[in-house]
């Protein structure tokens, strides 16, 4: 079963880079294009750090209307309603999330106090700070497709923590951002379902 979901992933994703308009890039000179780098030019300017020592990148097909998975996405103050690894949420800048937002929350044990770099409303969203030395930053694309919404999120960590145990960071990144599209996708389509 979980195979026959890749497969859907991987085709679902092919085919919105084919009608999405947007040619393919390299990462990197030595790097073929992947969708995942293509998903991630869609935010502008706002992108990861390509060098840090800890990268994920995760994708998941949400059966639900974009308006929906945006406004659970953004509304950050009820992450912890849905999001069981999210223990809090304060946002210190009032109103929607706008690029110099910033909101403060406690995951796993972290204290992150974060600053928005960038919305595109049903688009994209980026934002970044730092957490116990550790500087993340964290994209977020979200694409309409014939079936749903294919969101694409990926994230950098830099710092000294991160050089000392990348191994074991990159573990926990790795299941914090599995996580967390799982959550979303089935507080997403719950949300839909019960509309």
């Amino acid at each position: 079963m979980r195979t026959l979901a890749a497969a859907t992933l991987a085709a679902t994703t092919a085919l919105v880079l084919m009608t999405s308009g947007t040619g393919a890039y390299a990462a990197a000179d030595d790097q073929p294009a992947t969708p995942a780098t293509v998903l991630a030019a869609h935010c502008g300017d706002a992108r990861i750090d390509a060098t840090a020592p800890v990268i994920t990148r995760e994708n998941i097909l949400i059966h639900g209307p974009l308006r929906t998975i945006w406004k659970i996405q953004t509304d950050v103050e009820k992450w912890p309603t849905w999001q069981p690894d999210v223990v809090t949420v304060v946002q210190d800048t009032p109103g929607p999330l706008r690029p110099g937002s910033v909101f403060r929350w406690t995951t796993q044990g972290l204290n992150i106090t974060s600053t928005v770099k960038k919305v595109e409303h049903d688009r994209c969203l980026a934002w970044g700070g730092p957490a116990q030395g550790i500087t993340a930053i964290h994209v977020w694309t979200f694409t309409p497709t014939r079936d749903g919404v294919l969101v694409h999120t990926e994230e950098s960590w830099t710092g000294a923590p991160v050089d000392a145990d990348q191994a074991v960071l990159q573990a926990a990144l790795d299941n914090s951002l599995h996580n967390w599209v799982d959550n979303l996708k089935h507080e997403a389509e719950a949300q839909a379902a019960a509309q």
